[in-house]
């Protein structure tokens, strides 16, 4: 199945992509209450593994320079990912990537959020490899929609190859972990993210 043509994410060129969506459907008379909700959750980046339970991935939100903060997040901020499994050497056990655009769409029948994010090297090492399993070519692009009386939660990943530009060790656990992403694992993680935030009960 070809993946999803939508305006804003990079078009499927090579390796592995996915689109997973979750979605809600409310009363015509609730739906921007929820949609408020959904808005916050999905700004709050240090509080997406709560709404997703503690299997899920770890996410923590950092500024430019690599500092730690707790606000809405902007172009050229850094998110860390613990995920479940061996990390690697390079970031401490922990996969990194940057916020390279945050954009907002109304068209009057669809209102959106998109965050896009790209493997990054560890914001506060002058020098190093790019500390992720996939290569700098990936982008995982979440977005949060409401379209009528239907909340989107989605995460959309478009070429997903392993990255190899790193020491020998994270070379093997990037070549593992990237497969499995290819074939399904990495989709499952973001499944639980896409629920978690939609989830409000």
């Amino acid at each position: 199945m070809k993946p999803k043509q939508i305006p804003g994410i990079p078009i499927q060129k090579g390796g592995g992509s996915h689109d997973t969506e979750s979605t809600k459907q409310y009363s015509i008379f609730e739906i921007d209450a929820k949609f408020e909700i959904l808005k916050q959750r999905f700004f709050s980046v240090n509080h997406w593994q709560s709404y997703c339970g503690k299997t899920a991935a770890e996410f923590k939100h950092y500024d430019s320079s690599g500092q730690p903060v707790d606000r809405i997040p902007k172009k050229g901020d850094f998110i860390r990912i613990g995920i479940p499994g061996p990390g690697t050497k390079e970031a401490d056990g922990f996969d990194w990537v940057e916020i390279v655009n945050m954009s907002h769409c109304d068209t009057g029948s669809i209102t959106s959020y998109l965050m896009m994010c790209r493997p990054s090297k560890v914001p506060n090492k002058t020098k190093g490899n790019v500390a992720h399993f996939y290569s700098p070519a990936a982008t995982a692009n979440i977005m949060i929609s409401k379209e009528g009386n239907i909340l989107k939660s989605a995460v959309y990943g478009r070429n997903e190859k392993p990255n190899y530009r790193a020491g020998f060790a994270d070379r093997i656990r990037n070549f593992f972990i990237a497969a499995g992403g290819i074939f399904g694992m990495s989709k499952i993680q973001w499944k639980v993210l896409a629920k978690g935030l939609i989830d409000f009960t």
